[in-house]
């Protein structure tokens, strides 16, 4: 996939500075331009390609949700505000996702993820193959993870450990953010502690199952949900 061009339009300069670093912490955004207002990031919109715009509710002159209203064409929004109060007119206007100031890094790039998802939606819909994928931050760089490449992620308490063929990444995510997050087709709450690749299992037993060389637990409490799941392949 190309690069995405970022437009930012936000009238608070800490805001600013925060996104401006979110979005050259990740590889394959753009950063196009920086707006205060709603008929400069119009102005900006008329001569250059944006993919995405970071759009900030309290503007002055023109509130952020007018701004959306009036936009022509098809542009990947993400809301951006301290006030959660506007979060359903907001996805009523089919925004991607709605930030919370301040925003962290880690819920940045979940909406991010959200925005490839939409994009390689579209893709597909055109008859081409996108591989779905996520950047974790590990030890302050961004590690791009494919989705299908994953046997199995494990629980550290605030940390999880994601297990690949031929590593393993360790970053800051609940076990439960990761399963929100990934898709229920291919992946498996199958303990409080591991989710699993469903496509890497190769055996499984009353209490277990295998991936690669690993004995994955079976919870009590998913065994019902995971025997389901397995009589049905």
């Amino acid at each position: 996939m190309q690069a995405m061009n970022c437009l930012i339009l936000e009238d608070e300069p800490l805001a600013v500075d925060i996104l401006k670093e979110y979005i050259a912490d990740v590889p394959g955004l753009e950063l196009k331009a920086v707006c205060g207002t709603a008929p400069e990031a119009l102005n900006v919109l008329r001569d250059q390609k944006v993919d995405i715009l970071f759009v900030d509710i309290n503007l002055p002159k023109v509130s952020g949700l007018d701004f959306i209203k009036a936009l022509k064409g098809d542009y990947k929004i993400i809301l951006t505000t301290a006030y959660h109060e506007f979060a359903l007119e907001g996805f009523n206007l089919n925004v991607v996702d709605y930030l919370l100031k301040p925003i962290e890094f880690s819920r940045f790039l979940q909406a991010i993820h959200k925005v490839y998802e939409r994009a390689g939606a579209s893709i597909k819909g055109d008859g081409l193959s996108e591989r779905k994928f996520q950047f974790f931050n590990v030890d302050k760089k961004q590690v791009k993870v494919f989705f299908h490449e994953i046997l199995y992620i494990e629980s550290l308490k605030d940390y999880v450990k994601i297990h690949l063929a031929d590593k393993h990444i360790v970053t800051k995510f609940q076990i439960g953010e990761m399963e929100k997050m990934l898709e229920k087709s291919m992946f498996l709450r199958v303990h409080k502690s591991f989710i699993i690749n469903v496509n890497k299992v190769s055996s499984v037993t009353a209490s277990e199952l295998e991936i690669g060389k690993a004995l994955i637990p079976i919870g009590r409490t998913y065994k019902d949900e995971m025997e389901i799941y397995f009589s049905k392949k």
